[in-house]
């Protein structure tokens, strides 16, 4: 059997070559029974062992030789409220702090805003990072959903595995960069509420073979 810690990592490392993060900005994390296992904070993904990758259970108190990443609060609430979510991935990619900086959720101007949950991807309100408060904003910001942004900050998704949240925080940054790019041009033509319907209700059974 695959070592987790080991996975976490090579997914940790897939970031910065997807374009996703840069130095030692955004954490990974997987469910592990009743806790999960998270990127330490302030180590460079390259260096990482899984002697280095802490253990942290849903009353926030953690074992293993290094500390968890500052923003362990929202990992552990997503965890202790999404009985669905198996892995969470948070990074700091270019398009998805350009539209956070500006506050912005994404509307309906592409039919694959479905892939998250809903009509739109919503955007956190502010809270300083590593805070009770942002957990707070992201939670209401994924109620419904599996990504969000945070404002002046990042992106935030959740999957039921690390390969499916590593493939969500890839797709929210290319949407990101697409809408970005489209408002370039103006105003993009929304998918009526309709329309957004019939694409959620084809998304049930998306890709199950």
């Amino acid at each position: 059997m695959a070592d987790p810690r080991a996975e976490l990592i090579a997914t940790a490392r897939a970031l910065q070559p997807a374009g996703l993060n840069k130095g030692t900005s955004g954490n990974v994390s997987m469910r592990d029974n009743d806790g999960f296992l998270i990127t330490p904070t302030g180590m460079p993904y390259d260096t990482l062992t899984p002697d280095d990758i802490p253990r942290v259970a849903l009353d926030g108190s953690w074992s293993g030789a290094r500390k968890p990443s500052s923003e362990w609060r929202f990992h552990r609430d997503l965890y202790a409220s999404r009985p669905e979510a198996g892995a969470v991935v948070h990074a700091h990619p270019p398009f998805a702090v350009a539209l956070a900086c500006l506050r912005l959720d994404i509307p309906p101007f592409h039919y694959m805003i479905a892939r998250f949950g809903g009509d739109t991807v919503r955007c956190a309100g502010y809270a300083i990072f590593g805070s009770q408060e942002l957990s707070t904003a992201a939670m209401a910001a994924l109620e419904g959903r599996k990504g969000c942004l945070l404002a002046n900050h990042g992106l935030l998704v959740a999957g039921r595995d690390l390969a499916e949240a590593f493939a969500l925080a890839v797709e929210l940054e290319d949407l990101c960069e697409q809408y970005w790019r489209t408002r370039q041009l103006g105003p993009p033509v929304l998918l009526t509420p309709g329309e957004m319907h019939a694409v959620l209700e084809k998304f049930r059974a998306y890709g199950q073979q």
